[in-house]
């Protein structure tokens, strides 16, 4: 039999009363018991006895079909834009955020629109979706992902070039604590009892507010309510964290069921921006200044720790950083004072 050849699989039962098809293809035998090969959900040992063989038949076509329609190969032949579609959807298969996956769909979609117009990725076309961005940290975050998706298709065998642009160097945001917390809080908590709760939980226990506290159930704080316990797979530094509560937290909670979110007291999680829609209608009803954001609670809160014990190693520790070089980097963005008057210069 000559290579690019293909006989046609035929049907066997083996004593066991198994079903499989066998076939020659290129000179070699193969024996099938399953679609799996070509990729089809194609199982006849999985029928009661008397529909196997009717199975096997329908395997015996599919796989004589596909052999026959790809280049008598197993391996499956794409064009371009099917191995691009096909390597974009293993990566968006992979465990990502909802919100990095989405933003990698969106840059997708721009790569595959220009794939399909021109047939190829230049490298001034990348240049181009970065270009878009003036922010010196949009364009950092857009070029980083951008890179992300080409660096993946080349190593899976769609040959392109990455975005030749360098990172450009951004101003580092100087995050004022807030000076009149205790009048911000009543304020928060005469617009929304839950949306107080978060600020509170923010500042005191320096969780961070869209994921680690909206997700909060009453089974991760203690029996007496003096610590909440969270898993490394709902933070993000991926470490266990043990987080004191407060008494004036401890004060504002009523254990529930242990499987009821703290928010909604059910087994559902308010949505993923429900505290930051909140914020913002907040903001806009009242005269707060309008660089105050959630995680200004958390930024006030680190300050004061750092100030009452000046130690790198207490911070890192409350704000669940995964090393000392995140806190002081953190730190430089704080208004924390790192020089005092005795160290100035003096006449």
């Amino acid at each position: 039999m000559p290579n690019d050849s293909l006989s046609y699989p035929k049907v066997c039962k083996r004593s066991d009363g198994r079903y499989y098809v066998d076939f020659k293809l290129n000179n070699k035998r193969y024996r099938l018991f399953s679609g799996r090969s070509i990729r089809k959900s194609l199982y006849p040992n999985s029928y009661p006895p008397n529909l196997r063989r009717t199975k096997a038949e329908e395997l015996a076509k599919a796989v004589y079909h596909y052999l026959s329609n790809n280049g008598y190969s197993f391996n499956q032949s794409f064009n371009c834009v099917e191995l691009f579609d096909d390597l974009i959807r293993r990566k968006l298969s992979e465990p990502l955020s909802s919100h990095y996956r989405k933003t990698l769909l969106k840059l997708s979609a721009e790569l595959r629109n220009e794939l399909l117009s021109t047939g190829e990725l230049t490298v001034s076309f990348l240049d181009s979706i970065v270009l878009n961005y003036s922010n010196n940290t949009s364009f950092n975050t857009v070029r980083r992902h951008l890179n992300v998706l080409t660096n993946y298709l080349n190593n899976h065998g769609f040959k392109t070039k990455n975005c030749s642009l360098k990172s450009r160097k951004q101003n580092e945001v100087l995050h004022k604590p807030i000076s009149n917390l205790k009048e911000l809080l009543n304020c928060i908590l005469d617009y929304n009892r839950n949306l107080y709760l978060c600020c509170l939980l923010t500042y005191g226990c320096l969780l961070r507010p869209h994921k680690e506290i909206r997700l909060l159930t009453w089974g991760d704080f203690s029996d007496d309510m003096s610590f909440i316990q969270l898993s490394g797979d709902r933070v993000k530094s991926k470490r266990n964290r043990i987080v004191p509560v407060p008494c004036y937290i401890r004060k504002e909670l009523t254990k529930g069921n242990d499987i009821d979110h703290i928010f909604t007291n059910t087994n559902r999680p308010p949505n993923p921006d429900y505290f930051k829609t909140l914020f913002r209608r907040f903001k806009r009803n009242s005269k707060i200044d309008r660089n105050i954001t959630l995680y200004s609670f958390r930024h006030t809160g680190a300050i004061e720790i750092f100030k009452r014990t000046g130690s790198i190693t207490t911070l890192q520790k409350a704000m669940g950083h995964s090393s000392l070089n995140v806190s002081l980097t953190y730190l430089r963005g704080l208004e924390v004072a790192e020089l005092k008057e005795e160290d100035m210069p003096v006449i």
